[in-house]
């Protein structure tokens, strides 16, 4: 049997500088209205909560059981990948800091794609350990886009606490990108970086 998927951090982490370095070159439309650029910035802090509180909600339903038993109640019972799905939202959240929807999106996408193939391998290895189980799973709930329809509940959960802390601490690293983006703002407002592009 395969070992069980595991994405490398370095290759996450470069692939994640490579999304930011280039917001040095763009900048939103705040010249022409600062509303929309706070109004963008506050969307984004939005997403960021919703991808920190989600992802910390999924945890208690899955930690210590993925490589175990096929977790299918909560928000597994809407969608195969709850984690991955805030994890776009918090993507949004990030480039939305730049007071741009389009970068935010541009985020949001290069996310996904960064993870497609990690999701791919992940199910690849569940399918093989689990079996018809899981083909049934996979079968009645979508692979992302929740359903919410689909909603099932478990009577009681047995919460592993480590795992709930390291979830909601790693989420919190969303929040990093508020004084990033602010600080690549005034390095542009400075004349320092950038080529001014203006996106909405």
């Amino acid at each position: 049997m395969t070992p069980s998927p595991r994405l490398h951090p370095a290759s996450s982490g470069s692939r994640a500088l490579a999304i930011i370095v280039p917001t040095g070159n763009v900048h939103s439309v705040a010249a022409l209205d600062g509303e929309w650029h706070e109004g963008v910035e506050a969307l984004g802090l939005a997403a960021i909560i919703v991808a920190i509180v989600g992802r910390a909600w999924c945890s208690l339903y899955i930690g210590g059981r993925k490589k175990a038993e096929i977790v299918d109640r909560g928000p597994y019972s809407m969608t195969r990948n709850p984690l991955y799905v805030f994890s776009f939202i918090g993507a949004f959240g990030v480039g939305a800091q730049t007071g741009s929807v389009t970068i935010g999106a541009i985020f949001a996408v290069a996310t996904f794609l960064v993870f497609l193939r990690t999701v791919g391998r992940e199910e690849a290895w569940l399918g093989e350990h689990f079996g018809a189980p899981y083909a049934a799973y996979c079968a009645r709930t979508p692979r992302f886009l929740p359903n919410p329809a689909r909603w099932r509940d478990a009577e009681e959960l047995t919460i592993r606490p480590a795992f709930f802390v390291r979830t909601l601490r790693d989420g919190l690293v969303f929040l990093a990108a508020i004084p990033v983006m602010e600080g690549i703002e005034h390095l542009q407002s400075s004349g320092l970086i950038g080529f001014p592009v203006s996106l909405f």
